[in-house]
């Protein structure tokens, strides 16, 4: 319906960011089955239909750009506590790889931050919050800005030959 909506008021969706998440932390032997598929849902799902829905558009106007918001917990820092989450990230990129062959030339990325000052983040337990801001070589966690730029960036035609490629934003991070 909302892809419907704007083709209707504005023509067609030009640029899509699939953003929407969610992390159901919970203790790898207390999560459930469905709060796992809940997390797949809105995470991975919920990107494949956004995608799907305005591909028909950039195809047929030859242009668009997708980029996906994936985490570095979808390539290589992974929580048991988080294992869906983990793994709807992981799929994010999974999707990236697919719609970049499928939906040529539309350009399709994905973004991979690291930790980000959100809201979601602002309940960490502050000794984790520490923990974790050590392995940063930055040694802190990004701000907001820091992601969207370079999201900006992607989108832009000065990175027209950035296609199919996830881009880690994390400050650098080292495991201890």
């Amino acid at each position: 319906k909302m892809i419907e909506e704007i083709d209707n008021q504005l023509g067609g969706v030009d640029i899509l960011i699939n953003n929407a998440g969610i992390d159901l932390s919970n203790l790898f032997h207390l999560k459930t089955a469905d709060e796992f598929r809940k997390t797949l849902d809105v995470n991975v799902v919920g990107a494949y239909n956004c995608s799907k829905s305005v591909s028909a558009h950039m195809l047929k106007q030859d242009y668009g750009r997708i980029i996906n918001i994936s985490s570095t917990n979808g390539m290589n820092t992974y929580y048991p506590m988080c294992i869906d989450y983990d793994a709807s990230k992981a799929g994010v990129i999974s999707l990236m790889h697919n719609f970049a062959k499928y939906l040529k030339p539309i350009r399709v990325n994905t973004i991979a931050p690291g930790w980000v000052n959100t809201k979601m983040n602002a309940s960490l337990y502050p000794k984790f919050k520490e923990a974790e801001e050590r392995k940063i070589l930055l040694k802190r966690f990004a701000k907001p800005e820091e992601i969207s730029k370079v999201i900006k960036f992607v989108i832009s035609r000065d990175a027209s030959y950035i296609n199919d490629t996830v881009i880690r934003v994390d400050g650098g991070v080292y495991n201890e």
